[in-house]
């Protein structure tokens, strides 16, 4: 069968980063405009004489001896001598990570990359995503059978093989250079759209997740308030459907449709913003959230939600940070064993207590009236307390668990196989084991005081953050043995 393809430049070496990304943006819209202009041609005329086909650009470097390379840096290079690839994707939305990556590659190994196609063939429904001009109809909607012309999404090369460590690089292939393939980026780019109604190029470097709508509006209040400082350095405030304002008295107009996990995004340049995501309830939301936002590779995510006390001295609106995680969601069983230890980062956990106490005024010993640290316990039933609670009970007593909820051993445990750095501060709503429930005329009283100085809270810790270095927050913990020199 004859194959319609653009013309394959010869694949070029670079020392320079941003002269190979470039390249990667130039050989990127080749490919996507050619399958654009190709897939209208077929609904407007018909079925083409052959088969459509474009293909991903990629990176690659060989490395011929052993590099000494910084031993403070947890990425930026390569772990043995050999070739290393990556397919790439939207290499203009990933422009600047891209350049970084590179640039520490080039610079540890004193060897150039080289940028040209790749042998993955580019799905049409990806090429013409930024595109809204054109729409991919339903299977049997057009004149013939769209696979029998051009490549659509394949499942059987989409997936985490690299980042769960599972990966076997073949012999005569190339060992992976980044934790995730240019089609497993598209898939995760798309359903982000899905499920947040935001661009995902409106998403940020720091990300907090919450588990209420509350949170939201309180988000919205600070951000606007941050546009009127015309010092804070945050430029637009953007709500879902892609509503974006600059001017802190703007109308955001209502959504016709809410998303599965309502997103926002308070913007700064460089993408050294905030981005809150109401992940809703459950660990099956908290990992499909993180399961897509991973592949924009944030600086950090951290859950600033509602949980459970378990202990008598916890009083409701006190705060707990993470140390420890007892995994009992099971969502990530498959992916990572729950045998995993999920340690404490120090930089994360550090910026979250000194948010505490500047928020609330509090320091050392003192700082103990109002938060705890310890164990987060995390279930996959939500009406745990209606069973039959000796087990649960017995085993949250012997983990020394101080708090429970349903999403937060997720969200951390997917950073750590994801290596994005990850943290936990929850708000204590109820106490079940003590009498405590969670009941309307509380709850008004107690989201009115707690939610605000929550909140306030994760965006100072998120702010600390934005001013360390990107190689400090990315702690060699979150690095195995043989890892990708992407970050």
């Amino acid at each position: 069968m004859t194959i319609l393809t653009p013309d394959a430049p010869a694949p070029e070496d670079f020392r320079d980063a941003r002269a190979a990304v470039a390249r990667l943006i130039a050989l990127y819209d080749q490919a996507t405009t050619f399958l654009q202009t190709e897939f209208d041609r077929a609904m407007r005329d018909g079925r083409p004489e052959g088969r459509v086909r474009a293909y991903y650009p990629e990176v690659r470097i060989t490395t011929i001896s052993f590099s000494k390379v910084d031993s403070r840096l947890s990425f930026g290079y390569v772990p043995a001598p050999g070739t290393y690839a990556t397919t790439i994707t939207r290499p203009d939305m990933f422009a600047n990570y891209l350049e970084q990556q590179l640039d520490l590659l080039i610079g540890n190994h004193d060897a150039p990359i080289t940028v040209g196609l790749s042998s993955t063939p580019m799905p049409v429904h990806f090429a013409v995503a930024g595109n809204d001009d054109i729409t991919i109809p339903q299977e049997g909607a057009a004149d013939f059978a769209l696979r029998d012309v051009f490549d659509v999404p394949d499942l059987n090369t989409t997936n985490d093989h690299i980042v769960n460590g599972t990966h076997v690089t073949q012999p005569g292939e190339a060992a992976p250079l980044a934790p995730f393939t240019a089609q497993r980026i598209d898939y995760s780019l798309a359903r982000l759209a899905h499920y947040t109604a935001t661009d995902p190029r409106h998403f940020q470097n720091h990300v907090l997740f919450t588990n209420y709508q509350f949170y939201v509006s309180e988000f919205e209040s600070y951000a606007r308030r941050m546009l009127a400082d015309k010092s804070s350095g945050y430029t637009s405030f953007v709500s879902t459907g892609n509503a974006e304002i600059t001017d802190p008295l703007g109308d955001l107009p209502a959504s016709p449709r809410m998303p599965q996990m309502p997103t926002y995004h308070l913007k700064r340049a460089g993408g050294a913003g905030i981005t809150l995501v109401n992940i809703g309830v459950g660990p099956s939301n908290a990992k499909t959230a993180t399961d897509h936002i991973a592949v924009l590779r944030p600086h950090a995510w951290i859950m600033v939600g509602h949980c459970a006390g378990l202990r008598s001295s916890q009083s409701l609106g006190d705060f707990v940070l993470a140390h420890a995680y007892l995994r009992e969601d099971k969502v990530l069983d498959d992916d990572l064993p729950a045998w995993v230890p999920i340690p404490a980062l120090a930089e994360i956990q550090i910026a979250l207590e000194d948010a505490v106490e500047a928020e609330t005024q509090l320091e050392g010993y003192d700082l103990k009236r109002i938060m705890r640290t310890g164990t987060v316990a995390s279930l996959d039933n939500r009406n745990w307390e209606l069973r039959e609670t000796s087990g649960p009970v017995q085993r949250l007593s012997q983990s020394r668990a101080v708090a429970l909820d349903m999403e937060s051993a997720t969200i951390a445990a997917n950073g750590f196989r994801f290596r994005v750095p990850y943290g936990t501060l929850l708000c204590v709503s109820d106490k079940p084991l003590h009498g405590e429930l969670k009941l309307p005329g509380m709850a008004s009283d107690f989201y009115k005081t707690q939610v605000s100085r929550h909140l306030m809270i994760g965006i100072r810790a998120m702010e600390m953050l934005r001013e360390m270095p990107l190689a400090r927050i990315h702690s060699r913990k979150l690095r195995s043995f043989d890892e990708t020199a992407f970050l």
